[in-house]
């Protein structure tokens, strides 16, 4: 198999018990590489803090308290076992560990704290079940990286925040003076964050109900009062009046209330909006993502290329050569197809083997030559299926252009429609809009 790029986007080292990994590593590693990510597995203590030490990437790493009792090659006395402080001791400090317990460790609040007070990311208790480990494993992922920008709109005086320490945190502010146009400048970005000084409030107390009201409203938007001096009976008829929370203009402490919201926003979008398996963007996610794009090609008066594809006799390799196999051919084809997205672009997981990309300010002969380019790029790869068996695979795509079709969802059936003609003249091909 094709050993161009990394197969997985991350990775967990894990240290524990000989016999743990022995009898638990292939269904670890079955579901972790469902979630994007592997695992190597270390059960000294030695060989795990160096890799660690040489780990440059955004890894996360796992230790079994119960590895403490492995009979460490490495320990030159008779005693043969860490003490927790001498495994903390060993540890590089620049790193964060997530630690699995037993009941009886958790239960001593003592042992706790000096965990959490020691590079601590998450602690866990056993048993856990291999596939809820991973699980909790993938939302520490999501949780760690700095991710995409979340934006807010805010209404009031621009020096009510710090704009400068707030980008620093990945949250843009677009500030906004008319009371009266900020539902249409709400419905025109679609922020995550909507901030609303105290003042502005008290002159127009309908500026919540009028945004939660429209059906199209973002059910996770939150709506925001910015009080610069405490007042108990307006922040009840705010809350009352459709806004989500109260913050207190603290210079500082705002700016860090708002990262803190944004983080926690960040990492239910990416949960809700994001394929777990390949980390690109899912049904959900494409949906909004195509109609903010459709909303600034509107506004820029720019031209955009919605394009469908689908890999040839999926089901055949499935049937052929199983359905590991089957998601290793998905994961390299999202490692063809990542590279070559420009930043405005959109790249999905449409369901299965099926992707969606949109191009921006792309016209269709632009896009069939740049889809066309991905599909030979794909076709080039060889997969080992079997010692000395390498086979290539292809797939199948379909165009659409805006503005000829308006919405996403006309964007999506003129381009389905396109691969299904595709499919139909003789499959690995490109068929235009």
């Amino acid at each position: 198999m094709s050993t161009e790029a990394p197969l997985y986007r991350h990775q967990v080292l894990f240290l524990s018990q000989s016999f743990f990994i022995k009898d638990n590593r292939a269904e670890l590693l079955l579901h972790a590489h469902k979630y994007d990510f592997d695992i190597r597995f270390f059960s000294e203590v030695a060989e795990f803090t160096a890799a660690v030490a040489a780990d440059r990437g955004a890894s996360l790493f796992v230790i079994d308290l119960d590895a403490l009792h492995n009979m460490q090659a490495d320990l030159h006395d008779s005693r043969k076992t860490l003490m927790l402080g001498e495994l903390l001791e060993r540890l590089p400090r620049e790193h964060a560990y997530v630690y699995l317990q037993s009941g009886r460790q958790g239960s001593r609040f003592l042992l706790q704290q000096r965990l959490v007070d020691s590079n601590c990311l998450a602690y866990a208790e056993k048993p856990i079940a291999n596939d809820v480990l991973v699980d909790k494993l993938f939302n520490l992922f999501v949780r760690t990286k700095r991710g995409d920008l979340v934006s807010v709109v805010h209404l009031g005086p621009p020096g009510d925040l710090d704009t400068a320490a707030l980008l620093a945190q990945q949250v843009e502010v677009v500030h906004h003076l008319d009371p009266t146009t900020l539902h249409l400048r709400v419905k025109e970005l679609q922020p995550d964050l909507v901030v609303i000084a105290d003042d502005e409030y008290r002159r127009l107390d309908a500026l919540a109900r009028v945004m939660k009201k429209n059906i199209e409203a973002d059910p996770v938007r939150e709506i925001v009062l910015l009080q610069r001096r405490p007042d108990d009976a307006l922040a009840r008829r705010a809350l009352g009046d459709g806004f989500d929370t109260v913050l207190q203009a603290t210079a500082g402490l705002v700016e860090a209330q708002l990262a803190n919201r944004a983080a926690r926003i960040r990492v239910s979008k990416d949960l809700i909006g994001k394929d777990r398996a390949t980390g690109l963007l899912n049904k959900v996610g494409l949906q909004r993502k195509t109609q903010d794009l459709i909303r600034q090609a509107t506004l820029e008066d720019k031209p955009l290329a919605f394009g469908v594809i689908d890999i040839d006799k999926f089901k055949t390799i499935n049937d052929t050569w199983g359905h590991h196999f089957g998601d290793v051919v998905i994961k390299r084809l999202c490692l063809c197809l990542a590279p070559q997205m420009g930043e405005r672009d959109l790249l999905a997981r449409f369901g299965g083997e099926e992707f969606v990309l949109v191009f921006w300010d792309c016209t269709p002969d632009v896009a069939w030559r740049r889809l066309d380019a991905l599909r030979q790029a794909f076709g080039a790869i060889e997969f080992q299926v079997a010692r000395g068996d390498l086979r290539r695979f292809s797939f199948s795509g379909g165009l659409a252009a805006f503005p000829e079709h308006r919405s996403e969802n006309a964007l999506f059936l003129r381009a389905d429609a396109m691969l299904y003609t595709a499919k139909e003249s003789g499959r690995n091909r490109i068929c235009p809009t």
